[in-house]
């Protein structure tokens, strides 16, 4: 890989960066580092921005990347259990009120029941700040199926979370969620 390479690659990623690193924290939480996964991606499309038919897509080939990172780590995952009092205990730990920090595992635990590209759309949104255009190109998906994406997965949060604990807003959960990532 040459110089010329690299330097493109930067001036890319200079401009996604912010948003990437949300997405990262937000998909990480609980199962290793934001830095960590962020170095992972950035260096698997580096190693693979010259194979890019299109540059400009390297956000979408990111998420993807990250989104198998994190597929493959917990399919090595030994045991399910221990990470969830892991997690747990980090919210415990960043949150000074244990009503916040349940509220915010119930949440994570619900999004893990999400399909793929409806917990995809609603991070985009809810945590990364992505209008509702760029998650359809992202997705490669028109803006109605991504409005109707993250609506879908905001209503299946809302039945999933309520099933675990009535008292739980959703909205109220992902405020506290995003305030922990930023």
């Amino acid at each position: 890989m040459n110089s010329n390479t690299h330097q493109a690659f930067l001036e890319q990623y200079k401009e996604i960066h912010e948003p990437f690193v949300r997405y990262c924290s937000s998909r990480a939480y609980g199962i290793l580092s934001t830095e960590d996964l962020v170095q992972e991606a950035v260096l698997a499309a580096l190693k693979g921005f010259d194979q890019l038919t299109e540059p400009r897509k390297l956000l979408s080939y990111m998420i993807g990347t990250v989104n198998n990172l994190l597929r493959n780590r917990r399919r090595r995952a030994h045991r399910q259990g221990e990470w969830d009092e892991q997690l747990l205990q980090k919210l415990e730990s960043q949150t000074p009120d244990p009503d916040i920090a349940l509220d915010i595992h119930y949440l994570l635990k619900a999004m893990d029941q999400l399909a793929d590209r409806q917990k995809e759309a609603l991070l985009l949104f809810e945590i990364s700040g992505f209008s509702i255009r760029e998650i359809s190109e992202l997705q490669y998906s028109s803006e109605t199926a991504t409005k109707t994406r993250i609506h879908r997965a905001r209503q299946r949060l809302k039945e999933l979370m309520g099933e675990r604990r009535p008292k739980t807003s959703l909205s109220s959960a992902m405020a506290s969620f995003r305030a922990i990532l930023l």
